[in-house]
């Protein structure tokens, strides 16, 4: 089993970024996906979901509106599309798949990548 994030990087206070996270050795199109962040001491915490065939997502409040999860079932590989980036949005972002779309429990996560948001 595969979680690979890429897309993350060094973007100035405003700009864009989209996240994709590539899964592989598993049935992706049964699992809800997810990503979260966690900045340095700080918890880690859920950002974005979507269920397994995309009806339903989830935001944390501060990216709502900024940030949109989606999903491409055939190639099984969720992203995650970020605007209007704040200096806070600074993170290792990380993906995670769980078959239980209640967001408590995670069956697989990826390695994580960073995400710099500064001037």
């Amino acid at each position: 089993v595969q979680l690979v994030e890429s897309g993350g990087g060094l973007v100035q206070p405003g700009g864009t970024l989209r996240l994709s996270c590539a899964a592989s050795g598993f049935t992706f199109s049964s699992y809800t996906m997810s990503w979260h962040r966690q900045a340095p001491g700080k918890e880690r915490e859920l950002v974005a979901g979507i269920t397994s065939a995309g009806g339903s997502t989830k935001y944390l409040d501060s990216v709502k509106g900024r940030f949109t999860i989606s999903r491409d079932n055939a190639k099984n590989t969720v992203y995650l599309q970020m605007n209007s980036l704040k200096p806070e949005d600074t993170a290792v972002y990380y993906c995670a798949a769980t078959l239980i779309p209640t967001y408590n429990f995670y069956n697989y996560w990826g390695q994580g990548t960073q995400v710099t948001v500064s001037s």
